[in-house]
């Protein structure tokens, strides 16, 4: 049971009139920068060597629909080919459309999956114990978590009835404190993108994907576009220790994005994103096993510009800028296998994520030490860009 979709369809609905930019590998040339005009890509690496670069533009818009390029063809081709295995090796590739941010992501910005968290966290990491867990919690909860916001009054009182309960967890700190949690999901250059693998750490028996929204953010804490993301999250690895988180969350292969970013203007804004959904579909290779979900960012308990105000600030600099997740009301429980024993990742899952306004995400699920590694970094982009003579081109 597959999706019948075109390569259209994994772009934006609108693509006509959306303002997008990205990366490409380039056989024979390396990694450059794209921007996409009208359903057509252009090669811009000449006039701006990196993402991180065009993004900090004061005239980012007016650049991006004026820059002159090489023409590579149709976005649509692009997305064909990184969706087919039998694509020639000359073809440009889509690489993730970040390069030197950094890139973070916000957990338990949704209701949902703060009582996952509490699930995980109560489990000790054993998926067995989840199902019995999550009905006691909820019952022991007796409100709705969706109607707190975070860091009031209510959300006060709330938390001095579950201490004395002996029930306070620390995850609800961050679900409905005052505090966001914000953590580094991956390095600068190891997301991959539309069409890539992604990876699962081999000791890991209890994972899920997480669809996200991403905003791509400036040096001065500004956001100037979004992409779709996969936080790909390890629940039997993190529910054993919160001090797992890096072991959870940074593997290789572990963080997806793309398809390309699409750029803040008069028809795509961050109210945009306030009312977006993000739809899930997971679709298993072998067992005929179809999952689908969806999250609604008007449910979401903190607004993503207080998010990128937590994140960066007087207290904390991105001179690159970043990327960042906000997190995902869909933490998947449906069995799979034996009745109880909730969701899990075979290999071979095809994964897609989508939402109108940005396309679709498509990946698939492999071992994070079978997929092909992380060779190509910072030191890496800037040996290639001096090598072709374009890092005057940084802007």
């Amino acid at each position: 049971m597959t999706m019948d979709l075109k390569a259209a369809d994994y772009l934006p609905a609108d693509l006509e009139r959306a303002l997008l930019v990205g990366r490409v590998w380039r056989e024979g040339v390396g990694p450059c920068v794209v921007v996409v005009r009208a359903g057509q890509v252009f090669d811009i690496t000449a006039q701006c060597a990196t993402v991180s670069d065009l993004l900090e533009r004061d005239d980012l818009l007016a650049f991006v629909r004026g820059v002159p390029g090489e023409a590579l063809g149709a976005a649509s081709a692009l997305v064909a080919a990184a969706l087919d295995p039998r694509a020639a090796d000359q073809a440009p590739r889509l690489l993730a459309p970040c390069d030197l941010q950094a890139i973070k992501a916000c957990g338990v910005t949704f209701a949902v999956s703060l009582l996952e968290r509490v699930i995980e966290e109560q489990a000790g990491g054993d998926a067995a114990r989840a199902a019995a867990l999550r009905a006691s919690l909820l019952q022991d909860i007796g409100s709705d978590l969706s109607a707190i916001k975070p860091g009031s009054p209510e959300a006060e009182a709330l938390k001095q009835q579950f201490i004395a309960r002996g029930a306070w967890s620390q995850y609800m700190e961050v679900g409905i404190g005052p505090y966001a949690e914000v953590f580094s999901k991956s390095q600068p250059m190891s997301a991959v993108g539309l069409g890539a693998d992604v990876g699962l750490h081999p000791e890991s028996h209890w994972n899920n994907p997480e669809p996200e929204i991403v905003l791509a953010v400036t040096s001065r804490a500004q956001a100037v576009g979004a992409t779709l993301g996969n936080d790909v999250n390890l629940r039997d690895i993190e529910g054993r220790s919160a001090l797992l988180l890096g072991k959870a969350k940074d593997n290789n292969g572990s963080c997806a994005l793309g398809p390309f970013i699409r750029l803040f203007d008069e028809y795509y804004t961050i109210d945009t994103v306030r009312q977006a959904e993000v739809r899930l579909r997971i679709e298993g290779a072998d067992d005929d096993f179809v999952l689908d979900g969806e999250s609604r960012m008007r449910e979401i308990s903190r607004d993503p510009l207080d998010l990128v105000a937590q994140t960066c600030g007087a207290h904390h600099q991105y001179p690159d800028g970043f990327m960042l997740f906000l997190g995902t009301m869909f933490s998947p429980i449906k069995d799979r296998g034996a009745k109880g024993a909730g969701f899990t990742h075979k290999l071979g899952d095809k994964v897609s994520i989508s939402s109108g306004a940005l396309g679709t995400l498509v990946n698939h699920v492999q071992r994070s030490n079978a997929i092909a590694p992380w060779t190509f970094g910072v030191r890496a982009l800037y040996a290639n860009l001096a090598q072709r003579g374009l890092l005057k081109g940084a802007q």
